[in-house]
C-alpha cells in the first residue's frame, strides 16, 4: 500500500492554484508545504511573559536567529572536541517567524513550554536515553537514527532544520500528506470509517478526519509505544498507547496554512499541550530522502560503541 501510495503521489501533475478538491466547493488543501521557521518549538525564558512579538520584534528576532546559524568559523571548529554535524549548505533553517507572530509553537499552557512528564514517562525516557548513549543493538537507539520515523511526519507535524516539506493530495476519500524526512506518507481516511481495534498500533496512528466549515479537523488514536516519549535522544519522537492528536488546519491566506494541534496524553503528560504554526505554499519539487538505504551511520555508531566496551 505505501509503494502504491508514493508512486500515485510522484506521479501527480503540478499543483494547479485554485483547482477544486471536488464537486463540493471545499477548501483545497493540495500542494506543496514548507513549515521551516525562525520561530522556537518552546518559548524561550527570556520571552516568558510575551506570547506574541509585535512587527519591529519579529523582525529583530529573524536577525538574531540568523546570526546564531551562520557557519561557525575555522578557529572555532578547530577547538571543537566533537566531529561535528552537517554545515550549513545542507540546513534548512527557517528564516521567519510564524505568519501568527507568536513567540513559540507551543501556546498551551500559558508559559509555551511543553509540561513536565509524568514520573512513570520520566523514568522510561531515562532508562531509554541512557541505552542510546552505549547501544549493545540497533534497537536501543532511537527512531530517527534508525531512519524508521520522524517528527516532521509525527503527528504533530513539527518544523526540523532541514526536509520540512509536505505534499497534500486531497481526494473525496481521504487526504494524504507525504512528508519530506523518510519519505513517509500518512493516510487521512475521509470515508467515516471509526479507529481500528486497540490492538492495531501504527508509528503515526490511525487518523480520521472531517470537514468543519473550512478547516480540515483530523482525529489520531492508536499510536505504538515503541518510541518512548517526547524528546528522547536520537528522534525526538515518541509518544504511548494513550496518546489522542487533534490537528486543524485551515487557510490562513491564499499562500499560506494554519496548522493548529492538541496533544491529549495523559500517561506520559502532566497535562495536555497546544501548538499551532504556519506552513508557506512551496514551488517544489519534493525529492526522495532515502534515508535507510544510506545509513552507514547507524553501522558505524554501533562499531564504535563496541570498541568502547560493549
Amino acid at each position: 500500500m505505501r509503494k502504491l501510495l508514493f508512486a500515485a503521489l510522484v506521479a501527480l501533475p503540478a499543483f494547479v492554484a485554485g483547482q477544486s478538491a471536488d464537486n463540493r466547493g471545499l477548501p483545497d488543501l493540495e500542494g506543496i508545504w514548507n513549515s521551516a521557521t525562525a520561530t522556537p518549538l518552546e518559548r524561550p525564558r527570556e520571552l516568558q511573559d510575551k506570547p506574541f512579538f509585535s512587527a519591529d520584534e519579529a523582525a529583530a528576532w529573524e536577525r538574531q536567529i540568523a546570526r546564531r546559524n551562520e557557519e561557525p568559523s575555522p578557529g572555532a571548529i578547530a577547538k571543537s572536541t566533537g566531529t561535528g554535524t552537517y554545515n550549513t549548505f545542507f540546513r534548512e533553517f527557517g528564516t521567519r517567524t510564524v505568519r501568527t507572530r507568536r513567540t513559540s509553537i507551543v501556546i498551551d499552557p500559558a508559559d509555551g513550554r511543553i509540561p513536565a512528564l509524568t514520573a512513570e514517562a520520566a523514568d522510561i525516557k531515562r532508562r531509554r536515553v541512557e541505552r542510546q548513549k552505549l547501544a549493545a543493538s540497533a534497537e536501543d537507539l532511537g527512531l530517527q537514527d534508525r531512519c524508521l520515523a520522524f517528527l516532521t511526519a509525527g503527528p504533530p507535524m513539527l518544523p526540523y532544520s532541514y526536509n520540512s516539506n509536505y505534499q497534500i493530495v486531497q481526494t473525496r476519500d481521504a487526504v494524504v500528506i507525504y512528508a519530506e524526512m523518510l519519505h513517509d506518507v500518512r493516510v487521512i481516511h475521509m470515508d467515516g470509517r471509526p479507529h481500528p481495534p486497540s490492538g492495531i498500533r501504527r508509528w503515526m496512528g490511525d487518523s480520521i478526519g472531517r470537514w468543519v466549515d473550512r478547516t480540515l479537523v483530523v482525529d489520531t488514536t492508536n499510536f505504538n509505544d515503541e518510541g518512548g516519549f517526547y524528546g528522547d535522544a536520537g528522534g525526538n519522537f515518541g509518544w504511548d498507547r494513550k496518546l489522542h492528536l487533534v490537528e486543524r488546519l485551515s487557510f490562513f491566506d491564499r499562500d499560506t496554512l494554519l496548522y493548529q494541534f492538541d496533544v491529549d496524553d495523559p500517561t506520559a503528560f502532566t497535562q495536555a499541550w497546544k501548538g499551532e504554526l504556519t506552513m508557506t505554499r512551496s514551488s517544489g519539487p519534493i525529492y526522495e530522502y532515502a534515508c535507510h538505504e544510506g545509513n552507514y551511520s547507524l553501522v558505524n555508531m554501533l562499531r564504535g560503541y563496541r570498541a568502547n566496551g560493549r
